[in-house]
């Protein structure tokens, strides 16, 4: 083979070499931007932190889900370490009151002791200052929602309940997730056994179905981009 023709096969080498990496990054993009091209939710975890928190971390790292823990202030201040655990596993800590009562039933100063010292309780557990806050129940009136205002939270509800503080399955609990759409906002708790047991099918159905798991805006109360 001549010099010439030697050139002229590295030549038809590396072109054919830059198609190849052309069409692989041309391919590759679009499917990283569509993997959650119908949107983000949110997953929350109420009740926390508690004896099934390391598993249910461990779980959500290892299917590559971020979610919202409504702590209660009472088991924060126990457990300080599992607290940062969740924010060192990616997670975002959100206030459900410090000994999760009937709020609605309350005084506005067992109100305000409620979130405040949730607040303080979070904090110094190194979980920063909550921007969240989830009523017990879900049950909220006007003074509720007031006093979470004075400490620059806002109130957060649910959009879909999995039923799992209800004794629901595990198929059950998964199968609840069909149901979210974009921005909205799922209800799970810390401690189910069938909770844990369902996070690796929870990904496997919001993938397929385009979703992802984000945040919750403070701003808007929906689930967004992380």
């Amino acid at each position: 083979m001549t010099a010439k023709h030697v050139l002229t096969a590295l030549a038809a080498t590396a072109a054919a070499a830059l198609t190849v990496t052309a069409t692989t990054t041309s391919t590759a993009a679009p499917a990283r931007a569509s993997a959650c091209g119908a949107g983000y939710v949110g997953l929350t975890f109420d009740d926390g932190p508690s004896g099934n928190t390391t598993q249910l971390l461990g779980a959500l790292r290892q299917n590559g889900l971020r979610a919202t823990m409504f702590n209660q202030g009472q088991y924060a201040a126990a457990n300080p370490s599992l607290v940062r655990a969740q924010v060192t596993a990616g997670m975002w800590v959100a206030n459900h009151s410090y000994t999760h009562p009937h709020l609605t039933r309350l005084s506005q100063a067992q109100i305000d002791s409620e979130i405040s010292r949730t607040q303080q309780a979070i904090a110094n557990a190194g979980g920063g200052t909550p921007k969240l806050f989830r009523p017990p129940y879900g049950e909220t009136n006007a003074t509720v929602k007031s006093a979470a205002a004075r400490y620059g939270l806002t109130e957060i509800i649910w959009h879909v309940d999995s039923q799992d503080w209800n004794g629901a399955s595990t198929d059950a609990i998964v199968q609840s997730t069909a149901r979210l759409t974009n921005g909205q906002i799922i209800l799970m708790h810390d401690w189910p056994a069938n909770t844990l047991a369902a996070v690796p099918r929870i990904a496997q159905a919001l993938a397929s179905r385009g979703l992802c798991a984000g945040r919750i805006s403070p701003q808007t109360g929906r689930a967004v981009a992380p």
